[in-house]
């Protein structure tokens, strides 16, 4: 199996923003769309990371994202807003949504931002640590192209809609939870499938309706509903929200962006904020979430578990600890990022770690 090789988090963020900048993308969008990238990457979501990449700048190429388009406001009340992203990035569509709901949050104590013509905008994480930074209470809802069937189905019709809360903490981690509605996200299953390995039993079915394990078998077919009728409810509500109510596609008329090459995606999304001085003062806000999160970290643990952990805690570790020994990426993205810095100029080379004979990070 070949050796995957290490990049520095930073650098490898100003790799994919040069590129994206080489490409036509503005300075500042470029930056969104690179910190996007390497955010996954850091939190270990690989299927939303630098992995992206590729993609991203063939919808480009083809015409299928408007990189020049600025989002604007198309419905307008106290507390509630429509985005038009008008085929930007998802993220940076998505980064603009979010700092009007922030915004609108403060001045009204909730804010409710819907979006519509957006793209695929990354980890409902993102957005999330954004709020969290600035003392908000975020809720995020996507709708997605269609990979999901309904419950008794066999064919795709929904997408994992994903959905993520982020909740300020004091001396605590924050609440983080970030989740699709299906049993996993399937860019997994693409990671996966570009690793040659198989997946498991349970994630997802082939074309003909079958249980599979072949990871490219599924990506023929569909994945499944986390919790089956459950999961399936709360994305079809998902899809509702972000799709039916903004004005986005829904359904099949979310486009895929691996497929579709005639049209833009018309992806939508929510953004519900919520400023915890409209209830209580931060600070004994944050006084009883530490309260609350010491006290269930505090529970009987069951045999074998070492330490309780909240919804996003893991992630957070994760995140220190490959920006203090990098990111690690397969050889196939290796090759894929090669292959792009050449054609745009850019040296991926200038972003790898020094490794010792042991493999292990130079400090």
């Amino acid at each position: 199996m070949a050796i995957a090789t290490r990049y520095h988090w930073e650098k490898l963020e100003s790799f994919c923003s040069s590129v994206f900048e080489k490409a036509g993308v503005s300075k500042e969008n470029s930056r969104i769309v690179a910190n996007s990238l390497i955010e996954a990457d850091l939190r270990g979501v690989d299927s939303h990371g630098v992995v992206r990449t590729a993609i991203y700048l063939e919808r480009i190429e083809k015409g299928m994202i408007d990189p020049d388009a600025k989002p604007v406001i198309s419905n307008e009340s106290d507390a509630a807003l429509l985005v038009d992203g008008h085929n930007n990035f998802g993220s940076v569509v998505g980064t603009n949504a979010l700092t009007i709901a922030l915004e609108k949050a403060r001045e009204n104590g909730v804010a409710l931002v819907g979006v519509k013509h957006s793209n695929h905008f990354g980890t409902g994480a993102y957005y999330a640590k954004k709020a969290i930074d600035q003392d908000i209470i975020l809720l995020v809802l996507s709708n997605a192209s269609q990979t999901m069937p309904p419950t008794g189905g066999v064919r795709p019709f929904i997408g994992t809609n994903p959905l993520a809360v982020g909740i300020p903490a004091g001396e605590n981690p924050p609440f983080i939870l970030d989740m699709a509605t299906s049993v996993v996200a399937r860019g997994k299953i693409i990671v996966e499938a570009q690793k040659g390995n198989s997946i498991p039993l349970g994630w997802a079915i082939d074309k003909e309706g079958n249980p599979t394990t072949d990871a490219n078998a599924a990506l023929e077919g569909s994945v499944l509903p986390l919790g089956g009728p459950k999961g399936y409810g709360i994305s079809m509500f998902i899809d509702i929200l972000a799709g039916v109510l903004t004005g986005a596609g829904f359904g099949k008329y979310v486009n895929n962006m691996y497929s579709n090459w005639e049209e833009p995606q018309n992806v939508g999304h929510i953004f519900l904020a919520i400023d915890v001085n409209a209830f209580m003062p931060i600070e004994l806000f944050k006084q009883r979430m530490d309260q609350y999160i010491t006290e269930i970290k505090a529970e009987p643990k069951a045999t074998g578990v070492e330490e309780i952990f909240i919804p996003g805690e893991i992630e957070s570790r994760r995140a220190e600890e490959r920006k203090e020994n990098g990111i690690e990426l397969p050889l196939k993205v290796v090759e894929e990022l090669n292959s792009i810095g050449m054609r745009y100029g850019v040296d991926l080379a200038a972003a790898t770690y020094e490794l010792n004979s042991l493999g292990e990070v130079q400090k």
